[in-house]
């Protein structure tokens, strides 16, 4: 009924939809492991010796430089499904006042927690020229050799 190239036809395409369907797993960022960290001692090292231990961190403390986060992510992206995070690891590293750890902390997935956005609205206008300030002010500044 079929012959030998439709029938090889048929097969690739079914290979390729099923591989189509098949999840993708993607990992992102870097997290050290246990054996590194336990190299890690409170209130002995400081920045150097753990940058030195196990590299530069992933992100740091924003408004100060109090702790050094290292964050890896699995992903899985489906099909036409938004990607989902399977899996997260957070490792933070906090420093005192002299730049000596003081304590290191492992989180998951499940230590986390969803932040609801505020919505700020600044009430008071913007002050700034106006737009009739703005064409008279540009007036000036009109150059006709420049315009040809």
């Amino acid at each position: 009924m079929f012959g030998r190239r439709t029938r090889s036809a048929i097969l690739v395409l079914s290979v390729c939809a099923v591989m189509a369907c098949t999840p993708q797993v993607r990992t992102h960022g870097y997290v050290p492991n246990e054996d590194s960290l336990s190299g890690i001692a409170v209130g002995r090292d400081n920045r150097e010796s753990v940058y030195e231990a196990i590299g530069s961190p992933t992100s740091s403390g924003v408004m100060r430089d109090d702790g050094w986060y290292y964050i890896s992510s699995r992903m899985k992206y489906e099909t036409y499904h938004a990607p989902q995070e399977v899996e997260r690891q957070i490792v933070a590293i906090s420093f005192d006042g002299n730049g000596v750890v003081s304590n290191v902390e492992r989180l998951s997935l499940e230590d986390g927690r969803v932040i609801a956005l505020n919505r700020r609205i600044t009430d008071i206008p913007v002050k700034g020229p106006s737009f009739f300030q703005q064409i008279i002010g540009n007036l000036g500044n009109f150059n006709l050799g420049e315009a040809i």
